[in-house]
């Protein structure tokens, strides 16, 4: 029997690729998955509800945690903090759960160094112009974000490769099924399942 421990599934992506609302689609179908809220420093989008997309929090509360090792990873972007809380993350392991982090690369390369069978998957749009069209698309911010979050998007593609896998989300539904499928591929990695191995040789050697 292969092992019943959650994993950790990094979710990364282009701001406007989607990633989003894939995780939302995720965990809609499949009660076998906690999504991670993130602690942040930005004002509340319209519409966003504190504890349920993020925690919201000052630069002061924000740099409290990082004092006491209260998150397995932080960065900055766009002049804010983001940061993942360890308790929520590490409750959720020991409960089974396969825990989803939506968070940048920076944050996805200090998860994959304290995690090392962390699962990064990096969502990506079938296009660059698709990526610009669904930021404009969103109609809450000003163009000087887009553009950063543009600026931003040129500097991530450098750090794809450090992935393990890449989702294009051209077609919602088909996007999530891959998701969910590359993680219950994950589940049957032979790292993960050591003690089931070790089992089977064992009574191998006794036949």
């Amino acid at each position: 029997m292969t092992s019943n421990k959650g994993i950790i599934i990094v979710v990364s992506g282009f701001s406007g690729a989607g990633k989003g609302t894939i995780m939302k689609e995720l965990t809609g179908r499949y009660d076998r998955y906690a999504l991670s809220v993130s602690a942040t420093t930005r004002d509340p989008r319209p519409g966003e509800v504190n504890g349920r997309e993020y925690f919201f929090v000052s630069n002061e509360e924000f740099e409290k945690l990082i004092a006491e090792d209260g998150l397995i990873e932080h960065a900055g972007y766009v002049d804010h903090y983001y940061g993942t809380p360890r308790k929520f993350v590490e409750d959720k392991l020991k409960e089974g759960k396969d825990v989803i982090l939506e968070i940048e690369i920076q944050g996805a390369l200090q998860i994959k160094k304290q995690y090392g069978d962390a699962v990064l998957l990096f969502v990506m749009p079938p296009s660059a112009k698709e990526l610009k069209k669904r930021l404009t698309g969103r109609g809450t911010e000003s163009s000087q974000v887009i553009d950063e979050r543009l600026k931003r998007a040129r500097e991530e593609a450098v750090g794809i490769e450090n992935y393990d896998y890449i989702v294009i989300n051209d077609d919602l539904d088909e996007c999530v099924i891959r998701v969910h499928e590359i993680i219950d591929a994950a589940h049957n990695a032979p790292s993960r399942n050591l003690d089931f191995i070790n089992t089977i040789r064992k009574e191998l050697n006794e036949l």
